[in-house]
């Protein structure tokens, strides 16, 4: 991969305020400059979780390691990709 780049994460987590919040939060800490259409969200069928697929700007490796890293600790994060 060449940085900078534009690179999307998926993540699932559960469906409630606090998480997209969060996770919202997380986003912007390691990349304040994400704009609001850059975090796409989709529930599933039942409504139980949501699908996020961010897309960010990286300039380098560590910052997307630490972002992913923070991500996957989050108790209501089922799953990173």
């Amino acid at each position: 991969m060449e940085f900078p780049c534009d690179f999307t994460i998926k993540v699932i987590g559960e469906n409630s305020a606090s998480c997209i919040d969060e996770i919202t939060e997380i986003a912007r800490k390691h990349f304040p400059n994400l704009s609001d259409e850059a975090i796409r969200k989709k529930p599933s069928k039942q409504g139980k979780y949501l699908a996020f697929s961010i897309t960010v700007h990286a300039q380098d490796q560590a910052t997307l390691d630490a972002f992913y890293l923070e991500l996957t600790k989050h108790p209501d994060i089922k799953m990173v990709l």
